[in-house]
Protein backbone atom coordinates (compact mmCIF):
# COMPACT_ATOMS: atom_id res chain seq x y z
CA UNK A 1 0.00 0.00 0.00
CA UNK A 2 2.94 2.56 0.95
CA UNK A 3 4.63 1.60 -2.34
CA UNK A 4 1.64 2.34 -4.44
CA UNK A 5 0.72 5.60 -2.42
CA UNK A 6 4.93 6.69 -3.39
CA UNK A 7 4.51 5.56 -7.02
CA UNK A 8 1.82 7.74 -7.68
CA UNK A 9 2.85 10.72 -5.86
CA UNK A 10 5.92 10.69 -7.68
CA UNK A 11 4.04 10.16 -11.16
CA UNK A 12 1.17 12.77 -9.76
CA UNK A 13 4.60 14.97 -9.53
CA UNK A 14 5.91 14.21 -12.83
CA UNK A 15 2.54 15.19 -14.32
CA UNK A 16 2.51 18.44 -12.52
CA UNK A 17 5.89 19.32 -13.74
CA UNK A 18 4.68 18.27 -17.61
CA UNK A 19 2.37 21.31 -17.91
CA UNK A 20 1.04 21.23 -21.19
CA UNK A 21 -0.87 24.42 -23.30
CA UNK A 22 -2.93 24.83 -26.35
CA UNK A 23 -2.47 27.54 -29.50
CA UNK A 24 -5.32 28.01 -31.84
CA UNK A 25 -4.10 28.32 -34.98
CA UNK A 26 -6.15 28.80 -38.78
CA UNK A 27 -5.65 25.03 -39.02
CA UNK A 28 -6.99 24.33 -35.14
CA UNK A 29 -5.88 24.07 -31.74
CA UNK A 30 -2.12 22.85 -30.93
CA UNK A 31 -1.16 21.41 -27.52
CA UNK A 32 2.67 22.21 -26.71
CA UNK A 33 4.19 20.51 -23.81
CA UNK A 34 6.30 22.42 -20.79
CA UNK A 35 10.41 22.38 -20.97
CA UNK A 36 12.95 23.63 -18.95
CA UNK A 37 15.76 25.24 -20.79
CA UNK A 38 19.74 24.79 -19.99
CA UNK A 39 19.66 27.73 -17.16
CA UNK A 40 16.46 26.95 -15.65
CA UNK A 41 14.06 28.75 -18.01
CA UNK A 42 10.79 27.35 -18.63
CA UNK A 43 9.45 27.20 -22.49
CA UNK A 44 6.93 26.10 -24.63
CA UNK A 45 7.40 23.44 -27.32
CA UNK A 46 5.42 22.26 -29.94
CA UNK A 47 6.92 19.31 -31.50
CA UNK A 48 6.13 17.25 -34.81
CA UNK A 49 3.93 19.59 -36.57
CA UNK A 50 2.85 18.80 -39.58
CA UNK A 51 3.49 21.09 -41.88
CA UNK A 52 2.73 19.69 -45.08
CA UNK A 53 0.38 16.39 -45.99
CA UNK A 54 2.43 12.82 -45.72
CA UNK A 55 4.46 12.15 -49.14
CA UNK A 56 3.07 8.81 -49.75
CA UNK A 57 1.75 7.38 -52.40
CA UNK A 58 1.22 9.72 -55.60
CA UNK A 59 2.74 12.58 -53.93
CA UNK A 60 5.97 10.30 -53.14
CA UNK A 61 8.51 12.67 -55.30
CA UNK A 62 6.17 15.08 -55.71
CA UNK A 63 6.05 18.86 -54.41
CA UNK A 64 4.87 19.15 -51.09
CA UNK A 65 0.95 19.70 -50.35
CA UNK A 66 -0.20 21.94 -47.71
CA UNK A 67 -1.69 20.08 -44.79
CA UNK A 68 -5.55 20.44 -44.33
CA UNK A 69 -6.78 21.51 -41.37
CA UNK A 70 -7.50 19.38 -38.40
CA UNK A 71 -10.47 21.13 -36.83
CA UNK A 72 -12.31 20.46 -34.70
CA UNK A 73 -9.61 18.31 -33.17
CA UNK A 74 -6.74 19.26 -31.19
CA UNK A 75 -3.31 18.21 -32.51
CA UNK A 76 -0.91 16.60 -30.23
CA UNK A 77 2.55 18.30 -30.45
CA UNK A 78 4.02 17.16 -27.15
CA UNK A 79 6.51 14.82 -28.38
CA UNK A 80 8.59 14.83 -31.30
CA UNK A 81 7.52 13.10 -34.48
CA UNK A 82 8.85 10.50 -36.98
CA UNK A 83 12.44 11.44 -39.01
CA UNK A 84 12.67 11.22 -42.67
CA UNK A 85 13.63 7.55 -44.31
CA UNK A 86 17.41 7.33 -43.78
CA UNK A 87 20.52 4.96 -42.97
CA UNK A 88 19.96 4.05 -38.73
CA UNK A 89 19.96 1.61 -36.30
CA UNK A 90 16.79 3.58 -34.91
CA UNK A 91 14.15 1.93 -37.51
CA UNK A 92 10.85 2.15 -35.39
CA UNK A 93 11.29 6.19 -35.56
CA UNK A 94 11.45 6.64 -39.20
CA UNK A 95 8.28 7.02 -41.38
CA UNK A 96 7.38 9.14 -44.83
CA UNK A 97 4.99 10.85 -42.70
CA UNK A 98 7.89 13.23 -41.78
CA UNK A 99 7.23 16.73 -43.01
CA UNK A 100 6.93 17.99 -39.55
CA UNK A 101 8.36 20.89 -37.45
CA UNK A 102 8.88 21.79 -34.10
CA UNK A 103 8.97 25.23 -32.51
CA UNK A 104 9.75 26.61 -29.02
CA UNK A 105 8.75 29.64 -27.60
CA UNK A 106 8.98 31.53 -24.04
CA UNK A 107 5.47 33.01 -24.53
CA UNK A 108 3.08 33.41 -27.02
CA UNK A 109 2.25 36.86 -26.60
CA UNK A 110 5.10 39.21 -27.73
CA UNK A 111 6.64 39.30 -31.10
CA UNK A 112 9.95 37.50 -30.88
CA UNK A 113 12.44 37.49 -34.04
CA UNK A 114 12.20 33.79 -35.30
CA UNK A 115 14.96 31.60 -36.15
CA UNK A 116 14.50 28.51 -38.87
CA UNK A 117 16.93 25.40 -38.42
CA UNK A 118 17.73 23.66 -41.23
CA UNK A 119 19.72 20.51 -40.44
CA UNK A 120 22.73 18.98 -42.02
CA UNK A 121 23.27 15.37 -42.95
CA UNK A 122 24.22 15.79 -46.78
CA UNK A 123 20.81 15.47 -48.31
CA UNK A 124 20.15 11.87 -47.02
CA UNK A 125 20.62 11.31 -42.62
CA UNK A 126 19.84 13.32 -39.58
CA UNK A 127 16.80 14.92 -38.54
CA UNK A 128 15.17 17.96 -36.09
CA UNK A 129 14.34 15.94 -33.59
CA UNK A 130 14.96 17.24 -29.92
CA UNK A 131 15.61 13.81 -28.39
CA UNK A 132 18.50 13.44 -30.50
CA UNK A 133 20.29 15.83 -32.40
CA UNK A 134 18.14 19.19 -32.20
CA UNK A 135 17.76 19.97 -28.78
CA UNK A 136 16.48 23.53 -27.94
CA UNK A 137 17.95 24.04 -25.04
CA UNK A 138 20.22 26.19 -25.37
CA UNK A 139 18.74 28.63 -27.68
CA UNK A 140 15.61 29.15 -25.35
CA UNK A 141 18.02 31.28 -23.03
CA UNK A 142 17.40 33.79 -25.48
CA UNK A 143 14.58 35.80 -26.39
CA UNK A 144 13.80 34.33 -29.55
CA UNK A 145 11.01 31.49 -31.17
CA UNK A 146 13.35 28.71 -32.79
CA UNK A 147 11.96 26.95 -35.61
CA UNK A 148 13.66 23.37 -36.67
CA UNK A 149 12.78 21.31 -39.93
CA UNK A 150 12.37 18.22 -41.42
CA UNK A 151 12.90 17.37 -45.03
CA UNK A 152 13.07 14.64 -47.10
CA UNK A 153 16.05 12.69 -47.86
CA UNK A 154 17.58 10.76 -50.56
CA UNK A 155 15.74 9.32 -53.16
CA UNK A 156 12.47 10.22 -51.55
CA UNK A 157 13.45 13.51 -51.57
CA UNK A 158 15.87 14.00 -54.52
CA UNK A 159 14.95 11.69 -57.13
CA UNK A 160 15.21 13.58 -60.14
CA UNK A 161 14.62 11.87 -64.00
CA UNK A 162 14.61 15.27 -66.14
CA UNK A 163 10.93 14.67 -66.73
CA UNK A 164 7.71 15.47 -64.82
CA UNK A 165 7.33 12.46 -63.13
CA UNK A 166 9.82 13.75 -60.81
CA UNK A 167 11.35 17.07 -61.46
CA UNK A 168 13.29 16.90 -58.13
CA UNK A 169 14.29 19.08 -55.40
CA UNK A 170 11.32 18.17 -53.68
CA UNK A 171 13.08 18.01 -50.31
CA UNK A 172 14.27 21.66 -50.76
CA UNK A 173 10.30 22.62 -51.84
CA UNK A 174 9.42 21.03 -48.36
CA UNK A 175 11.47 23.89 -46.23
CA UNK A 176 9.54 26.34 -48.84
CA UNK A 177 6.36 24.78 -47.28
CA UNK A 178 7.60 24.86 -43.77
CA UNK A 179 8.95 28.82 -44.02
CA UNK A 180 5.31 29.28 -45.98
CA UNK A 181 3.72 27.74 -42.73
CA UNK A 182 5.94 29.99 -40.35
CA UNK A 183 4.54 33.13 -42.32
CA UNK A 184 1.12 31.99 -41.59
CA UNK A 185 1.07 30.50 -38.11
CA UNK A 186 4.22 32.00 -36.69
CA UNK A 187 2.54 34.88 -34.95
CA UNK A 188 0.38 33.03 -32.54
CA UNK A 189 3.53 31.22 -31.17
CA UNK A 190 5.25 34.94 -30.27
CA UNK A 191 6.91 35.07 -33.39
CA UNK A 192 7.46 37.99 -35.86
CA UNK A 193 7.14 36.40 -39.74
CA UNK A 194 8.69 39.96 -40.49
CA UNK A 195 11.47 38.97 -38.65
CA UNK A 196 12.79 35.40 -39.98
CA UNK A 197 16.77 34.17 -39.74
CA UNK A 198 17.00 31.12 -42.10
CA UNK A 199 19.66 28.92 -40.35
CA UNK A 200 21.66 25.60 -41.34
CA UNK A 201 24.48 23.79 -41.45
CA UNK A 202 26.45 21.93 -44.12
CA UNK A 203 23.38 20.56 -46.51
CA UNK A 204 20.98 22.63 -44.48
CA UNK A 205 23.23 25.71 -45.29
CA UNK A 206 23.79 24.47 -49.35
CA UNK A 207 19.82 24.61 -49.24
CA UNK A 208 20.16 28.43 -47.43
CA UNK A 209 22.42 29.49 -50.20
CA UNK A 210 19.81 28.38 -53.08
CA UNK A 211 16.91 29.89 -51.30
CA UNK A 212 19.03 33.25 -51.14
CA UNK A 213 18.45 32.36 -55.00
CA UNK A 214 15.34 30.91 -55.41
CA UNK A 215 12.05 32.42 -56.59
CA UNK A 216 10.27 29.97 -54.36
CA UNK A 217 11.88 31.70 -51.52
CA UNK A 218 11.34 35.67 -51.82
CA UNK A 219 9.74 37.40 -49.13
CA UNK A 220 10.02 34.45 -46.57
CA UNK A 221 12.94 34.97 -44.49
CA UNK A 222 15.06 38.11 -43.66
CA UNK A 223 18.25 37.43 -42.63
CA UNK A 224 20.76 33.59 -43.28
CA UNK A 225 22.87 32.51 -41.04
CA UNK A 226 25.03 29.82 -43.26
CA UNK A 227 27.88 27.22 -41.55
CA UNK A 228 30.18 24.91 -43.23
CA UNK A 229 28.85 24.85 -47.09
CA UNK A 230 27.48 26.28 -49.95
CA UNK A 231 26.02 25.74 -53.17
CA UNK A 232 28.40 27.11 -55.05
CA UNK A 233 31.47 24.55 -55.19
CA UNK A 234 33.53 22.90 -57.63
CA UNK A 235 30.56 21.05 -59.56
CA UNK A 236 28.16 22.12 -62.32
CA UNK A 237 24.37 22.22 -62.43
CA UNK A 238 22.24 19.91 -64.36
CA UNK A 239 18.90 19.31 -64.76
CA UNK A 240 18.43 15.69 -63.72
CA UNK A 241 19.77 12.76 -61.89
CA UNK A 242 18.89 10.33 -64.02
CA UNK A 243 21.58 7.69 -63.57
CA UNK A 244 20.28 7.66 -59.70
CA UNK A 245 17.24 6.73 -60.60
CA UNK A 246 18.21 4.52 -62.51
CA UNK A 247 20.34 2.82 -59.57
CA UNK A 248 17.86 3.00 -57.31
CA UNK A 249 15.76 1.36 -60.14
CA UNK A 250 17.99 -1.55 -59.97
CA UNK A 251 18.42 -1.75 -56.51
CA UNK A 252 14.71 -2.05 -56.13
CA UNK A 253 13.70 -4.24 -58.67
CA UNK A 254 11.92 -1.38 -61.06
CA UNK A 255 12.05 -0.82 -65.17
CA UNK A 256 14.62 1.73 -66.27
CA UNK A 257 12.63 2.58 -69.00
CA UNK A 258 10.54 4.16 -69.84
CA UNK A 259 10.60 6.82 -66.83
CA UNK A 260 7.03 7.01 -66.16
CA UNK A 261 7.22 3.30 -65.49
CA UNK A 262 10.23 3.88 -63.51
CA UNK A 263 8.42 5.86 -61.66
CA UNK A 264 4.69 4.39 -60.91
CA UNK A 265 7.19 1.01 -59.81
CA UNK A 266 9.31 3.63 -57.90
CA UNK A 267 6.59 5.11 -56.17
CA UNK A 268 4.63 1.55 -54.93
CA UNK A 269 7.59 0.28 -53.26
CA UNK A 270 7.83 -0.03 -49.06
CA UNK A 271 9.96 3.06 -47.25
CA UNK A 272 12.37 0.23 -46.04
CA UNK A 273 13.30 -0.92 -49.43
CA UNK A 274 14.72 2.79 -50.11
CA UNK A 275 16.47 2.61 -46.35
CA UNK A 276 17.81 -0.63 -47.05
CA UNK A 277 19.27 0.49 -50.36
CA UNK A 278 20.45 3.45 -49.25
CA UNK A 279 24.40 2.75 -48.67
CA UNK A 280 24.38 0.53 -52.16
CA UNK A 281 23.40 4.19 -53.98
CA UNK A 282 26.91 5.36 -53.32
CA UNK A 283 29.46 4.31 -55.86
CA UNK A 284 31.26 2.72 -52.45
CA UNK A 285 32.07 3.72 -49.10
CA UNK A 286 29.74 6.30 -48.91
CA UNK A 287 31.04 8.23 -51.16
CA UNK A 288 30.69 10.93 -53.34
CA UNK A 289 29.78 12.64 -50.26
CA UNK A 290 26.97 14.55 -51.89
CA UNK A 291 25.39 11.97 -53.93
CA UNK A 292 21.51 13.26 -53.91
CA UNK A 293 22.03 16.93 -55.15
CA UNK A 294 19.72 19.86 -56.45
CA UNK A 295 18.88 20.35 -59.96
CA UNK A 296 18.19 22.76 -62.44
CA UNK A 297 14.20 22.00 -63.15
CA UNK A 298 12.78 22.01 -66.80
CA UNK A 299 9.60 23.66 -66.84
CA UNK A 300 6.68 21.61 -67.00
CA UNK A 301 4.56 24.62 -65.27
CA UNK A 302 5.37 23.32 -62.02
CA UNK A 303 6.82 26.21 -59.27
CA UNK A 304 10.61 25.42 -59.46
CA UNK A 305 12.98 26.24 -56.95
CA UNK A 306 15.81 26.18 -58.82
CA UNK A 307 14.72 28.13 -62.51
CA UNK A 308 18.69 28.85 -63.64
CA UNK A 309 22.41 28.22 -63.09
CA UNK A 310 22.60 29.31 -59.68
CA UNK A 311 26.07 30.93 -60.77
CA UNK A 312 24.65 32.94 -63.18
CA UNK A 313 22.28 34.09 -60.86
CA UNK A 314 24.21 35.29 -58.35
CA UNK A 315 26.38 36.69 -60.76
CA UNK A 316 23.46 38.64 -61.80
CA UNK A 317 22.70 40.07 -58.42
CA UNK A 318 19.16 38.67 -58.93
CA UNK A 319 18.92 37.35 -55.35
CA UNK A 320 17.14 38.21 -52.26
CA UNK A 321 19.12 40.68 -50.91
CA UNK A 322 19.25 39.49 -47.16
CA UNK A 323 22.01 39.99 -44.26
CA UNK A 324 24.25 36.96 -43.98
CA UNK A 325 26.64 35.04 -41.41
CA UNK A 326 29.01 32.91 -43.66
CA UNK A 327 31.81 30.33 -41.92
CA UNK A 328 33.63 27.18 -41.48
CA UNK A 329 35.61 25.57 -38.89
CA UNK A 330 39.46 25.09 -38.34
CA UNK A 331 39.44 21.43 -39.33
CA UNK A 332 35.83 20.96 -40.94
CA UNK A 333 36.45 17.40 -42.82
CA UNK A 334 39.58 15.95 -41.21
CA UNK A 335 37.61 13.15 -39.64
CA UNK A 336 36.71 11.83 -42.98
CA UNK A 337 40.60 12.17 -43.99
CA UNK A 338 41.86 10.07 -40.95
CA UNK A 339 39.76 7.21 -42.06
CA UNK A 340 40.41 7.14 -45.14
CA UNK A 341 43.98 7.55 -44.66
CA UNK A 342 43.87 5.13 -42.17
CA UNK A 343 41.82 2.45 -44.10
CA UNK A 344 44.60 0.61 -46.26
CA UNK A 345 42.47 -0.16 -48.86
CA UNK A 346 41.01 3.34 -49.72
CA UNK A 347 44.62 4.60 -49.16
CA UNK A 348 46.33 2.68 -52.29
CA UNK A 349 43.42 3.71 -54.21
CA UNK A 350 44.53 7.16 -53.91
CA UNK A 351 48.59 6.08 -54.36
CA UNK A 352 47.78 3.92 -57.42
CA UNK A 353 45.58 5.91 -59.01
CA UNK A 354 44.82 9.50 -57.46
CA UNK A 355 43.13 10.81 -60.64
CA UNK A 356 40.78 8.58 -60.82
CA UNK A 357 39.33 8.99 -56.97
CA UNK A 358 40.32 12.00 -56.05
CA UNK A 359 37.30 13.34 -58.34
CA UNK A 360 35.00 11.40 -56.92
CA UNK A 361 36.07 11.93 -53.54
CA UNK A 362 36.32 15.85 -53.94
CA UNK A 363 33.18 16.57 -56.34
CA UNK A 364 35.36 17.97 -59.60
CA UNK A 365 34.64 16.84 -63.00
CA UNK A 366 36.12 13.43 -63.92
CA UNK A 367 37.80 11.66 -66.78
CA UNK A 368 38.67 14.94 -68.95
CA UNK A 369 42.37 16.85 -69.53
CA UNK A 370 41.19 19.25 -66.95
CA UNK A 371 40.21 17.04 -64.44
CA UNK A 372 43.25 14.96 -64.27
CA UNK A 373 45.24 18.02 -64.56
CA UNK A 374 43.83 19.19 -61.54
CA UNK A 375 44.48 15.98 -60.20
CA UNK A 376 48.51 16.32 -60.63
CA UNK A 377 48.04 19.74 -59.13
CA UNK A 378 46.56 18.70 -56.20
CA UNK A 379 49.12 16.07 -55.50
CA UNK A 380 51.41 18.09 -56.39
CA UNK A 381 50.25 21.42 -53.95
CA UNK A 382 49.39 18.92 -51.01
CA UNK A 383 51.57 15.90 -51.29
CA UNK A 384 54.69 17.28 -53.26
CA UNK A 385 53.70 14.25 -55.12
CA UNK A 386 54.69 11.55 -52.62
CA UNK A 387 52.64 8.61 -51.47
CA UNK A 388 49.73 8.87 -48.74
CA UNK A 389 51.07 7.69 -45.62
CA UNK A 390 49.31 7.24 -42.48
CA UNK A 391 49.26 8.80 -39.59
CA UNK A 392 52.36 11.42 -41.40
CA UNK A 393 49.88 12.15 -44.65
CA UNK A 394 47.00 13.44 -42.16
CA UNK A 395 47.55 17.25 -41.62
CA UNK A 396 47.68 17.66 -45.62
CA UNK A 397 45.04 14.74 -46.42
CA UNK A 398 43.08 16.48 -44.38
CA UNK A 399 43.59 20.14 -45.92
CA UNK A 400 42.33 18.34 -49.19
CA UNK A 401 39.51 17.06 -47.80
CA UNK A 402 38.69 20.45 -45.86
CA UNK A 403 39.39 22.31 -48.79
CA UNK A 404 37.86 19.85 -51.57
CA UNK A 405 34.23 19.24 -49.62
CA UNK A 406 33.40 22.48 -47.88
CA UNK A 407 36.03 25.38 -48.01
CA UNK A 408 36.76 26.12 -51.66
CA UNK A 409 32.51 26.61 -52.24
CA UNK A 410 32.38 28.63 -48.84
CA UNK A 411 35.18 31.25 -50.60
CA UNK A 412 33.36 31.18 -53.39
CA UNK A 413 30.34 31.98 -52.54
CA UNK A 414 31.51 34.67 -50.05
CA UNK A 415 33.28 36.66 -52.45
CA UNK A 416 30.34 36.25 -55.57
CA UNK A 417 27.74 37.42 -52.98
CA UNK A 418 29.80 39.88 -51.27
CA UNK A 419 28.90 42.63 -54.46
CA UNK A 420 25.44 42.83 -53.62
CA UNK A 421 24.75 42.09 -49.33
CA UNK A 422 26.30 42.86 -46.26
CA UNK A 423 28.44 40.01 -44.69
CA UNK A 424 29.78 38.74 -41.83
CA UNK A 425 32.19 35.43 -41.61
CA UNK A 426 33.95 33.61 -39.35
CA UNK A 427 36.23 30.84 -38.28
CA UNK A 428 35.68 28.60 -35.90
CA UNK A 429 38.34 27.00 -33.83
CA UNK A 430 37.37 26.36 -30.04
CA UNK A 431 38.56 22.69 -29.04
CA UNK A 432 36.47 21.33 -26.99
CA UNK A 433 35.78 18.35 -24.72
CA UNK A 434 33.55 16.91 -27.13
CA UNK A 435 33.76 16.82 -31.17
CA UNK A 436 32.05 14.73 -33.83
CA UNK A 437 35.48 13.20 -34.29
CA UNK A 438 37.39 11.87 -31.23
CA UNK A 439 40.57 10.16 -32.43
CA UNK A 440 40.42 6.53 -31.47
CA UNK A 441 44.05 6.20 -30.79
CA UNK A 442 44.27 8.63 -28.49
CA UNK A 443 40.57 8.80 -27.13
CA UNK A 444 41.47 12.67 -27.02
CA UNK A 445 39.64 15.55 -29.75
CA UNK A 446 41.46 16.91 -32.51
CA UNK A 447 39.99 20.41 -32.90
CA UNK A 448 36.82 22.11 -34.14
CA UNK A 449 35.67 19.79 -37.04
CA UNK A 450 32.56 19.81 -39.22
CA UNK A 451 29.57 20.24 -37.43
CA UNK A 452 31.24 21.21 -33.97
CA UNK A 453 29.41 24.31 -33.07
CA UNK A 454 25.97 22.50 -33.61
CA UNK A 455 27.51 20.78 -29.78
CA UNK A 456 26.97 25.05 -28.49
CA UNK A 457 24.03 26.10 -30.27
CA UNK A 458 21.93 23.08 -30.23
CA UNK A 459 21.84 20.13 -27.49
CA UNK A 460 22.47 16.80 -28.76
CA UNK A 461 22.21 13.97 -26.48
CA UNK A 462 23.07 11.84 -28.63
CA UNK A 463 26.80 13.27 -27.96
CA UNK A 464 26.67 15.43 -25.37
CA UNK A 465 24.83 16.08 -21.46
CA UNK A 466 23.24 19.41 -21.19
CA UNK A 467 26.01 21.76 -20.44
CA UNK A 468 25.21 23.53 -17.23
CA UNK A 469 26.82 27.38 -16.45
CA UNK A 470 29.71 25.13 -14.44
CA UNK A 471 31.01 23.64 -17.49
CA UNK A 472 33.56 25.02 -19.41
CA UNK A 473 31.60 24.93 -22.37
CA UNK A 474 29.38 27.94 -20.66
CA UNK A 475 31.85 31.07 -22.35
CA UNK A 476 31.04 29.47 -25.89
CA UNK A 477 27.56 28.69 -25.28
CA UNK A 478 26.96 32.41 -24.02
CA UNK A 479 28.88 33.78 -26.75
CA UNK A 480 27.24 31.90 -30.29
CA UNK A 481 23.64 31.87 -28.67
CA UNK A 482 24.23 35.56 -27.84
CA UNK A 483 25.78 36.34 -31.42
CA UNK A 484 23.13 34.35 -33.58
CA UNK A 485 20.11 35.95 -31.29
CA UNK A 486 21.19 39.56 -32.08
CA UNK A 487 21.79 39.06 -35.84
CA UNK A 488 18.14 37.37 -35.59
CA UNK A 489 16.94 40.39 -33.81
CA UNK A 490 19.01 43.24 -35.50
CA UNK A 491 20.70 42.19 -38.88
CA UNK A 492 24.25 43.36 -37.06
CA UNK A 493 26.36 42.00 -34.80
CA UNK A 494 27.04 45.02 -31.71
CA UNK A 495 30.52 45.86 -31.41
CA UNK A 496 30.93 44.90 -28.16
CA UNK A 497 30.11 41.15 -29.23
CA UNK A 498 32.81 41.42 -31.71
CA UNK A 499 34.87 42.79 -29.20
CA UNK A 500 34.35 39.41 -27.27
CA UNK A 501 34.88 37.36 -29.69
CA UNK A 502 38.05 38.49 -30.29
CA UNK A 503 39.15 38.47 -26.93
CA UNK A 504 38.38 34.85 -26.85
CA UNK A 505 40.87 33.22 -29.30
CA UNK A 506 38.58 30.50 -30.12
CA UNK A 507 36.31 32.58 -32.75
CA UNK A 508 37.09 35.12 -35.42
CA UNK A 509 34.42 37.90 -36.89
CA UNK A 510 35.30 39.91 -39.62
CA UNK A 511 32.96 42.42 -41.75
CA UNK A 512 33.13 42.95 -45.38
CA UNK A 513 31.61 46.23 -46.36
Amino acid sequence: MVYSWLVLSLWAGLCRSQATIEVNTDLGKIKGLEMTSRLGEKFWSFRGIRYAQAPIGDLRFQPPQPQNAWKPLVYDATADGPICPQFTTETSEISEDCLRLNVYTKNLNDKKPVIVYLHPGGFYSFSAQSKSVAGPQSFMDRDIVLVTVNYRLGSLGFLATGTAEAVGNAGLKDQVIALRWVQQHIRKFGGDCDSVTLWGYSAGSFSIGLHIMSPMSKGLFHRAIMMSASPLGQFNYQNNQLNLAEKQARLLNCPEKPIKNMVKCLKAKPTMDYVDTIRDMFEFEWNPVLNWVPVIEPDFGQERFIADDPYKVMESGNIHKVPLIIGITEYEFYYLAFYTLRNETQRERFNADFGTYAPIYFLYERETQKSLTASEAFRKKYFENQPLVYPNSLERFGQLYSDGLICFEYYRYLHMILKHVPVYTYMFNYKGRYSFFINPDTNQTYGAMHHDELLYLLHMPVLTPLFTKTDPENDVIERLTRLWSEFAKNSYVSSYISSLLYKFSWFFFFLFL
